[in-house]
């Protein structure tokens, strides 16, 4: 997926504030964040409305980013940075929360529809094309009745958290698969 002078602009989102650190919907930020520790790097404020960490991951050139702004307005930062490192919509890879896969079920894809997600949502439209990676990280459906607003608000279960730091290691490595061996190399290493 990486040339030598392509970047690959990885966007974990989330949302920002302690109030929202330990949610379901912030996996992208968890996963954002162990990538940045391989990095060796610390986010940095952008003035693309974002957080950013610059450097080599897995050999490759890399640009994190963490939007400022709320899940449903992440489009604007995300476009900002890709406009700002000249990144093409093509070389972009989100984390994202899922809720039609189970918890740590970490799936690849390019393109296709939001299911609902308003920052997939967000991001499609302000680049005016759904034509990216997505890393879905299962975080499965919500329990009886509770609205999936809700549920993704919530912070991740007892049970779950005690296999979270495992799921958010594979994750990371997922996305350094797909930006040092491409995404169909990577789908058949991690579905």
């Amino acid at each position: 997926m990486s040339t030598p002078d392509s970047v690959a602009l990885i966007v974990g989102l989330g949302n920002p504030g302690p109030r929202y650190a330990g949610n379901r919907h912030n996996i992208g930020f968890l996963v954002a964040d162990e990538l940045a520790d391989r990095i060796g790097g610390k986010f940095k404020a952008h003035k693309a409305g974002a957080e950013v960490v610059e450097g080599r991951l897995a050999g490759a050139r890399a640009v994190l980013v963490k939007p400022r702004s709320f899940m449903n307005l992440s489009g604007g930062p995300v476009a900002g940075a890709v406009k700002f490192y000249k990144a093409p919509p093509e070389s972009l890879i989100v984390i994202h929360d899922e809720l039609d896969l189970p918890f740590g079920t970490i799936r690849l894809k390019r393109g296709g529809g939001e299911n609902g997600h308003n920052g997939l949502r967000s991001i499609s439209k302000s680049l005016g094309t759904r034509d990216y990676v997505r890393v879905r990280f299962g975080i499965g459906r919500p329990p009886g009745r509770m609205d999936p607003a809700d549920y993704v608000l919530k912070d991740f279960s007892g049970t779950e958290r005690k296999e979270l730091a495992y799921f958010i290691d594979v994750c990371a490595d997922a996305v350094e698969a797909l930006v040092t061996k491409g995404l169909e190399a990577a789908q058949n290493q991690f579905h």
